[in-house]
């Protein structure tokens, strides 16, 4: 499987650049990573063919957004399962609040992430939500008070 490290370093500035602003309009990516407009295209079709650019977003403003909230949520589940996993993950896909879900390995099984409007918002997440899945043992919940800081981009050398 090819890296970014197999990139060479256009195309590591393309994805740099792609990254900081996915409406770069393509004569102003051509013209900041030094090549000529088609062939900078063909670059970065390329970069999406082979899977390095998988999708492009506009980031929402929370607050804008009405998920003005953030709490990283850590899961335990009662059992870990083949099965159960797979019926937890599935179960994570269909809750709209969940930003993020991970398995991990530590002390307990899952860190999800979720933004909410506010905590009253939380609080029905939690008794409606995420208390009704019965694999779920216990939870512990850590309510994000400021971003320090909260980027998008993978970083890598150029």
């Amino acid at each position: 499987m090819k890296t970014v490290a197999d990139l060479d370093r256009t195309d590591r500035r393309i994805l740099n650049s792609l990254q900081k602003n996915g409406r770069i309009a393509n004569v102003d990516l051509a013209r900041e990573v030094n090549l000529t407009p088609t062939p900078c295209l063909e670059r970065v079709k390329r970069l999406e063919k082979d899977g390095f650019i998988t999708n492009y977003v506009a980031l929402l403003d929370p607050v804008k957004a009405n998920a003005a909230l953030c709490a990283y949520i850590e899961v335990q589940l009662v059992s870990t399962t083949t099965e159960a996993i797979k019926l937890f993950n599935q179960q994570m896909l269909g809750l709209a609040e969940v930003q993020e879900c991970q398995m991990v390995a530590g002390g307990f099984d899952y860190l999800i992430k979720i933004r909410v409007a506010d905590m009253q918002h939380y609080q029905r997440f939690l008794g409606e939500k995420l208390s009704t899945i019965e694999s779920i043992s216990q939870t512990h919940t850590y309510v994000v008070i400021e971003d320090v800081k909260s980027v998008t981009a993978l970083s890598f050398s150029v």
